[in-house]
């Protein structure tokens, strides 16, 4: 019997991904590892502020009240406890009403950007973005072959009266706007509340779909909460997601996707059991289990007085050892602060960094279109108040040398 003839085929891959790249942060957070790195540049919260013993108990609690329960399938959207807490909290935070049959839970925020690209994306369809926006949202939506429309922003937020002009011009017509209102990822800016309550009319005015995203919003550290655009819709379809990664711990990956429409739940419910079936059913429970134990509240707080501090750390030493042209914001909460150096590409100022043993993310990764090259997004949440101190130290030196 003669030998079988072998045959070469290529690998086809699917067109979208060539859209698809690495997560220049995530591959960053390798580096970082090494001794002696001070990394500003992965959105990590403080490791030692997780409620280890806490969730240790709350698991142990679950285990015993539900048993097999807790680790059986569950049901897509979530359990009704998880549902019903997220409801329940954001109705209190937002003074709106809220049922459970708005709330979805997700594995992890991340998720949602990815189920929501996928029921409303086409490729080449257009999407409106903050300029800077979130790297994360741009990857969810990169895989989908997503076209983006950018709206101009300033230490506000999106600015209303680009976004009306945006959308007067645009051909085709976007599919929906995404922003993030609340000490936004990159840059810790907070939409006014003005801004807020114009955005959503203009978006009612246009019929156009708002996504949400707010993982950090329970991290103010002064002013007053500012209503959600969630709460502010009476006619738009405002699509919201929240997260518990950033006020308990991320690698439960425990998030939630809540709107008032019912057929974006439904086509969501279906994206997702294509994806995973559901959000994980023991840490659910666990959440929960803790969510709503007497201990919650005064972690968040906690979490709060510890980033506060070291933001006004990082800012201090932002003022004390960068050159006199740099331009930095004060964020009053979340994770990250904005840096502008005029005339350096921060890129080309990473490798120097590098040597200094110091590490941010370039702002040149959240324009869609790759176009600005002088910010630096830094984050304060994940390093301890010395290591923030010496971190701008040699992020200065690196700015000197590379001047030079």
């Amino acid at each position: 019997m003669p030998p079988m003839a072998t045959v070469s085929h290529a690998l086809r891959f699917a067109q979208r991904t060539a859209r698809m790249r690495a997560s220049t942060i995530r591959e960053m957070l390798k580096v970082t590892q090494q001794p002696n790195v001070i990394s500003f540049g992965g959105g990590l919260p403080a490791p030692e502020l997780f409620p280890t013993d806490a969730i240790a108990d709350a698991t142990r609690a679950v285990m015993n009240e539900y048993g097999p329960l807790a680790l059986q399938y569950s049901v897509t959207e979530g359990t009704p406890e998880m549902r019903r807490w997220v409801a329940q909290r954001l109705g209190h935070r937002f003074d709106m009403d809220l049922s459970p049959s708005n709330v979805m839970i997700l594995n992890g925020s991340q998720q949602g950007l990815d189920l929501i690209a996928k029921i409303f994306i086409d490729p080449g369809d257009q999407i409106v973005l903050e300029s800077p926006s979130y790297l994360g949202a741009i990857q969810a939506f990169d895989a989908y072959q997503a076209r983006y429309l950018t709206v101009e922003t300033d230490d506000e937020g999106m600015i209303p009266e680009s976004l009306e002009h945006v959308l007067e011009h645009a051909d085709p017509f976007p599919k929906f706007v995404y922003l993030g209102p609340t000490f936004q990822n990159p840059t810790g800016r907070t939409l006014s509340r003005e801004r807020r309550e114009r955005i959503v009319a203009i978006c009612e005015k246009f019929e156009l779909p708002i996504l949400e995203d707010d993982p950090y919003g329970e991290l103010r550290f002064e002013g007053d909460d500012l209503p959600s655009l969630l709460s502010l819709a009476r006619k738009a379809t405002v699509i919201y997601l929240g997260t518990g990664s950033k006020i308990v711990a991320p690698g439960m990956r425990v998030a939630w996707v809540v709107t008032k429409s019912a057929d974006v739940l439904e086509k969501i419910a279906l994206a997702k059991q294509a994806a995973d079936l559901q959000a994980n059913s023991l840490t659910q429970y666990v959440f929960h289990r803790y969510a709503t134990s007497d201990q919650f509240d005064e972690h968040v707080r906690t979490i709060v007085r510890t980033y506060r501090e070291r933001r006004d750390v990082m800012l201090d030493a932002l003022a004390e050892h960068m050159p006199a042209s740099t331009r930095f914001n004060r964020p009053s909460g979340g994770m990250f602060l904005w840096v502008s150096l005029p005339g350096i590409d921060t890129e080309e100022l990473l490798p120097v960094c590098a040597e200094q043993r110091v590490f941010f993310v370039p702002g040149v990764f959240f324009y869609p279109n790759d176009d600005v090259h002088d910010g630096m997004r830094l984050n304060f949440s994940n390093a301890g108040n010395e290591k923030i101190r010496l971190g701008i130290a040699r992020l200065a030196e690196a700015v000197r040398g590379f001047r030079k």
